[in-house]
Formats: structure tokens, sequence, C-alpha cells
């Protein structure tokens, strides 16, 4: 059965950190684009942070960038993504998805997702 899961979670203050995980089971993630995506309620899913399969190179939503960093661990079979500097609006609740060839930002183009993680940033 494949299956990704997230965790990491939670409720954080402003500048904060959290680091989120996705497991997958059921298949290899070595040959998998990951993508992270949020939605914040009322909002559509936006694209936050994806890596490739092949190099391994990394992007990130022009919001994120230098506090948010991607990586993946193939012998854990899981990816992370560090969030620093956390800032309210980037309350949502927070995705994982894979696919062997998906576009980065485009929701539609990855065949399996996570159940999601609610991330909250609030004093």
């Amino acid at each position: 059965q494949v299956q990704l899961v997230e965790s990491g979670g939670g409720l954080v203050q402003p500048g904060g950190s959290l680091r989120l995980s996705c497991a997958a089971s059921g298949f290899t993630l070595d040959y998998y684009a990951i993508g992270w995506f949020r939605q914040a309620p009322g909002k559509e899913r936006e694209g936050v942070s994806c890596i490739s399969s092949s190099d391994g190179s990394t992007y990130y939503t022009d919001s994120v960038k230098g506090r948010f960093t991607i990586s993946r661990d193939n012998a854990k079979n899981t990816v992370y993504l560090q969030m620093n500097s956390l800032k309210p609006e980037d309350t949502a609740v927070y995705y994982c998805a894979a696919d062997r060839e998906p576009t980065a930002w485009d929701p539609t183009t990855y065949g399996y997702w996570g159940q999601g993680t609610q991330v909250t940033v609030s004093s």
C-alpha cells in the first residue's frame, strides 16, 4: 500500500521553528520528486518547496526562501521541511506529495498525497 505520512506540525510562536517529516511506505522515494504544499483556510493550495529525484535540486516559493529548507534521507525513505523564522502567514495545513515527473508547483501533477499536518504560528 502506497502511503505518505506527514508529522511534525504544531503550534509555535512567531520566529520559532518546526521540522516537518514526510515518511513514505509502499514505494521508494529515491525515484520520486517530492513537493510540500500548504493550504490556509479559504485559500487555494500553494506550492512551498520541492526536491527533485534526479540530482536533489531544490526549489522554494519566494515567501519562504531563506527560511525553509527541504531535504531528503533516502535511507529513511523520508523527506523533511525545516521551517525557521516562522510567521503567522505560514499558518496552514501542510501536505507532502510525490510523483515521478511532476510540474513543481502544480498539485494536479502529483499522484500521491499525505493526509496533512497542521502548522499554526501564533503568539
